[in-house]
């Protein structure tokens, strides 16, 4: 019932015009670079980060949950009419999607997209509510070795469990540590990579590593693919869904919310497995499984779903434990900190109005969207037709001036460009970008906390093992590392037993399915031979 109350209290502060309007602000921004190939919601919200450290933290917060919630929105358009999703988790729906449209069906695709991701995206926000405070309580009586574990836990997350190379994954981890340790040793007050160059005594800001990274790296790759002409996109009407196209999708629907979400809300999840789950479940229970590879709606309704329910449940870790899932999340965080405040298990306790006033602003934003996505969807779509070369120069210009803004210091445009062509390198050889940015940011902070917890025990090697808490994170840590093992081997001993028959996996070579997500994972743009 506190929740309840504490909510009501959130909605009150954000009910007022000027947070509505930010709220408005967010939802169309989120809305229209999510519909753009390769601009997707951590790269707006990287661009904007050096804006909003003159707002006030409520309002801030506001407008970069509108532009998350937003860019899941506008994604699936993109998905849709271009077959180009610009998120990975924007795959799975691109399948079924692009094929409803090419069948002349394009409007019910993105109605059932839109609809379905209000429904998931409540409920989702709904399960913050609930979930939040009770998993701050538990985190209060976590002690260093504990936090120690899940950040680990976290990073074979990021790497192992949802990249398309684990290999990869840890490389990219590797160079966001290592970014992460640039500066003044907090302990001992040596400089740590730092070249003998006084600029980066401080150490890197996060706010120039998203920017390079994320836009400047995704301009570069992108001019480097460029066609000048736009894609060819499909015609929409008015999105709207026959009596069937509902009793098709409400289940998926909800399916997917259950899936979405709790993987979200793990240290270690994301938007990819659930999706791919989701579609996996809706052909085995759709009673028209014939019609899957050819535009059928559950596979557009439910992974859809599990997409936006997933994005309410990555706030759960961010809040109350500190730990970003996605990039995204990671970028908000950084504004958290940006702000003087620390997002973990003493946030509720220490700015409890900012929590509810952000949750609170969930349910509006997303309301807004559905308001906004159904009627205009047409209008989002013209935006595909915007020539590349205009669209990314623009977007350099914004990152130039970003990243200059941060501290007003003409290296920082050298570091930028640096970082861009770390980005660019980063896409042309498969690195994921989501560990680099989890690396710097979570960097210090594991530091921190291993060196605690082995002052615990006067540096013996015990004290990085805690409570039932960190074995667990251990023990899950070990399974997901071994799990390519115990695949390898039972693949092996199928030979050896003559079946003969070797699978790559489900949906193994039509061309899209699990290439696709392997792709996206990779930290390609997926923009079209036309685009």
């Amino acid at each position: 019932m506190d929740n309840i109350t504490s909510l009501i209290g959130g909605f009150g502060d954000v009910l007022s015009p000027m947070n509505l309007l930010i709220a408005l602000l967010g939802v169309t921004v989120g809305t229209a670079v999510g519909v753009l190939p390769g601009i997707g919601p951590a790269m707006t919200v990287a661009l904007l980060l050096p804006i909003t450290y003159g707002m006030a933290p409520v309002e801030g917060l506001i407008l970069f949950a509108g532009i998350f919630y937003g860019g899941m929105y506008g994604g699936s358009t993109t998905s849709i009419l271009l077959n180009t999703p610009g998120e990975s988790a924007s795959v799975v729906t691109a399948i079924e999607g692009n094929k409803m449209a090419k069948a002349g069906r394009a409007a019910q695709a993105l109605a059932t997209s839109a609809i379905g991701s209000f429904i998931a995206g409540t409920i989702g926000t709904l399960g913050i509510v609930f979930l939040m405070p009770q998993v701050a309580k538990f985190a209060i009586s976590l002690g260093a070795p504990e936090y120690l574990a899940i950040i680990l836990l976290t990073f074979t997350g990021v790497t192992a469990v949802l990249g398309a190379s684990r290999v990869r994954g840890l490389a990219s981890l590797l160079v966001g540590l290592t970014i992460g340790v640039v500066g003044i040793d907090f302990v001992t007050g040596q400089q740590r990579l730092t070249g003998g160059l006084p600029q980066l005594a401080d150490g890197i800001d996060v706010v120039v590593v998203a920017v390079g990274i994320f836009a400047v790296g995704e301009a570069l790759w992108v001019a480097a693919h460029l066609r000048r002409k736009a894609g060819e996109v499909i015609p929409v009407g008015r999105p709207w869904m026959g009596r069937s196209d509902w009793s098709r999708s409400w289940k998926p629907w909800l399916r997917g919310t259950l899936l979405g979400f709790p993987f979200g809300a793990m240290p270690a999840g994301g938007a990819e497995i659930p999706t791919l789950l989701s579609y996996t479940a809706e052909k085995k229970l759709s009673r028209h499984p014939e019609e899957f590879g050819k535009g059928a709606i559950e596979g557009v309704a439910g992974p859809e779903a599990a997409n936006n329910a997933s994005a309410a449940g990555t706030l759960v870790p961010m809040l109350a434990l500190g730990l970003p899932t996605n990039a995204t999340a990671a970028i908000m965080l950084a504004a958290l900190q940006g702000w003087g405040i620390e997002p973990g298990p003493l946030l509720l306790t220490k700015e409890p109005a900012l929590v509810w006033a952000l949750i609170a602003s969930l349910f509006i934003g997303n309301t807004m969207l559905l308001l906004l996505n159904l009627p205009l969807a047409p209008a989002w779509a013209k935006l595909l037709q915007i020539p590349r070369p205009y669209l990314y120069a623009g977007i350099l210009f914004f990152a130039s001036m970003g990243a200059y803004a941060v501290n007003s210091q003409p290296f920082d445009l050298w570091l930028l460009l640096a970082l861009g062509l770390l980005g660019f390198a980063m896409r042309r050889f498969g690195l994921p970008v989501l560990p680099l940015i989890v690396g710097v940011i979570l960097g210090p902070l594991v530091e921190r906390k291993g060196r605690q917890s082995l002052q615990l025990t006067g540096g013996d090697l015990s004290g990085l093992v805690g409570g039932p808490v960190a074995w667990v994170c251990y023990v899950l840590i070990v399974i997901a590392l071994a799990w390519p093992l115990v695949g390898l081997v039972r693949s092996r001993l199928g030979r050896s037993g003559g079946s003969g028959d070797h699978h790559d996996g489900p949906g193994s070579g039509d061309g899209q399915g699990p290439d696709a997500l392997a792709s996206a994972r990779a930290g390609y743009s997926f923009n079209s031979p036309e685009a």
